[in-house]
């Protein structure tokens, strides 16, 4: 069918079929809304011994495919739904075949953090592309350089345009921008240009693989607003101490936001406890009933427009970069 939207030219989307994971099919339902297209019919059933099967119900043959799918939680299970998808679209000769991974899954495995240790996002990298992936569409990996470990192209969106469209309207003068941690320094910067307010850093020193503690925070904070943006909440032990830290050191307002929203073991709990004045975070990985439940402070964002833009540009083989600003 044509899709026509405003403020973009006429596109023809004929060729073009999305099919959206078992993770990730209500965020798949709002990019079919954004594009004015069709989902691409495809059933998937688990063997009683778990193995899963994928039957795409759609011929394909000559189109471009576009499979959204986070590899979160099961983390292995996804990523084993994702892979199967690819080389079931390859076999029925589909002509392109994009891997849509609005979180990616092992992206904090990125390096030898010690000997005799694995690179597993190295090792995803390989296995979405032996797959048969053509492409990869991804949303604020753990670190950039995720994208050297792929012979592919790939495109890597950012959330900050939808997180930070969300606080613009408020008339927060005395806000500061604050990164929880040392290495979250750029993404921090990149909201503290946006909002043109300063920046403050703290240095955590993590304990255990789900605990941090916020040791110092260099820039002040005192009386003012502050928002910490990262790329993630797993188990938020680093949110969560920044959050103490800031308080103690006479911040007025707390807000928290991150683009991936894990919630995993603790965090929800350790959040409740925190008392934050908001948390933000995307549908990049579906929030469960019962977090919503939990944290009443808790806005969900969509990067559905975000992420139906990019395909569209990719189908008809735009610039993607435009997606940034």
């Amino acid at each position: 069918m044509n899709a026509r939207r405003e403020g973009s030219k006429e596109c023809d989307l004929d060729s073009l079929v999305i099919f959206g994971g078992s993770a990730s099919s209500d965020l798949t339902d709002r990019i079919c809304k954004y594009l004015d297209v069709q989902l691409g019919r495809a059933t998937v059933s688990r063997f009683p011994d778990g193995e899963t099967l994928i039957k795409v119900d759609d011929d394909v043959r000559g189109t471009d495919c576009f499979v959204v799918q986070s590899t979160s939680s099961p983390v292995n299970d996804t990523l084993m739904e994702l892979l199967i998808f690819i080389d079931c679209l390859r076999r029925a000769s589909a002509k392109r075949i994009t891997a849509v991974l609005p979180y990616y899954g092992y992206a904090r495995q990125d390096r030898k953090s010690e000997g005799r240790t694995p690179i597993t996002a190295k090792l995803v990298a390989n296995m979405l592309t032996t797959a048969g992936a053509h492409r990869v569409l991804t949303m604020n990996l753990h670190a950039d350089q995720i994208q050297g470990f792929f012979d592919i192209p790939v495109d890597h969106l950012t959330a900050a345009p939808v997180l930070a469209r969300h606080f613009k309207d408020r008339e927060e003068r005395d806000r500061v921008l604050v990164s929880p941690d040392v290495g979250n320094i750029k993404f921090g910067s990149d909201f503290a240009s946006r909002f043109s307010s300063e920046l403050a850093v703290i240095h955590k020193r993590r304990l255990t693989g789900d605990s941090t503690v916020a040791v110092k925070i260099i820039g002040s904070v005192e009386d003012k607003s502050v928002m910490m943006f990262d790329d993630m909440i797993a188990t938020a032990g680093t949110v969560c101490e920044a959050a103490k830290l800031v308080r103690a050191h006479g911040a007025k307002r707390v807000y928290a936001a991150a683009t991936h929203g894990l919630f995993a073991g603790p965090a929800v709990e350790r959040l409740a406890a925190a008392k934050l004045d908001e948390i933000v975070v995307t549908d990049t990985i579906p929030v469960r009933p019962e977090v919503l439940k939990q944290l009443p402070e808790l806005t969900v964002l969509s990067v559905a427009d975000l992420i139906g833009e990019a395909i569209r540009r990719i189908h008809e083989h735009r610039s993607v970069s435009a997606l940034f600003v």
